[in-house]
């Protein structure tokens, strides 16, 4: 049986970048709203990046510099720091800002038969802030593999390394049973979390103890009834 919480996922914030597809002032303007509207439910809402599949159907002619890979970057740190589950869906091909935008995410799902790349610039891997994303989820030594030597991982081999979390036939059950799984906990307490995580990579102990006492402090607080659950502060944008 569902909690209430669970049942709170029946609908999910879609988002969607194609095979291939670089970024652009409209991408980060669809994904910026995705993000709002996820946002706006105050967590109750997953989001889901569906990565890869079909080519782009947007009709905008893409001409990336460095303003729009600057506001792509932006928008996916907001993902990573959003006060809601995210949820990534592979197939096909994920390489460009698909891929990108699948290492911002909380879990990752591909379809078998998915393929992974990283976004590249005529034939040179392109020095996007995936390479930093890939560096600290993995290690140096892995990051360094896959950016220098391996232009093309399949499904397996991600998993193998930890790019994706599951691999499935059936996406939507695989995601029907995650939320299930992660809808006792408050969206707020998994992106505090969450939080904790990514600022791990670059703190130190001493730096890092005052956050991860607050934290529990918080956590504490809400177990005994002292404060209510409170909302997890969004960044401004």
């Amino acid at each position: 049986m569902s909690t209430p919480q669970a049942e709170q996922f029946t609908v999910a914030t879609e988002f969607r970048v194609a095979s291939g597809e670089q970024p652009s002032m409209q991408l980060v303007a669809d994904l910026s709203a995705a993000c709002a509207a996820a946002e706006e439910a105050a967590g109750h809402q997953p989001l889901v990046l569906y990565l890869g599949g079909a080519e782009t159907e947007r009709t905008e002619s893409v001409e990336v510099d460095v303003h729009v890979v600057n506001k792509w970057e932006r928008a996916l740190r907001r993902v990573e720091r959003i006060g809601a589950v995210t949820v990534a869906v592979a197939q096909g091909t994920c390489t460009g800002a698909a891929l990108e935008a699948l290492l911002c995410c909380d879990h990752r799902i591909a379809i078998p038969g998915t393929v992974f790349a990283l976004p590249v610039l005529g034939a040179t891997p392109w020095p996007g802030m995936a390479l930093h994303r890939l560096t600290t989820q993995l290690g140096i030594a892995r990051a360094r593999q896959l950016s220098l030597l391996a232009p093309q991982l399949t499904a397996d081999r991600a998993v193998e390394l930890g790019v994706v979390d599951e691999l499935t036939d059936d996406p939507d059950a695989a995601l029907a049973a995650l939320l299930s799984r992660v809808g006792e906990v408050a969206p707020a307490e998994l992106a505090v979390r969450r939080q904790l995580l990514l600022d791990a990579a670059t703190t130190g102990f001493d730096e890092a103890l005052g956050a991860h006492l607050a934290a529990c402090d918080r956590t504490l607080r809400h177990e005994r009834g002292v404060t209510p659950a409170e909302p997890f502060p969004q960044p401004q944008w």
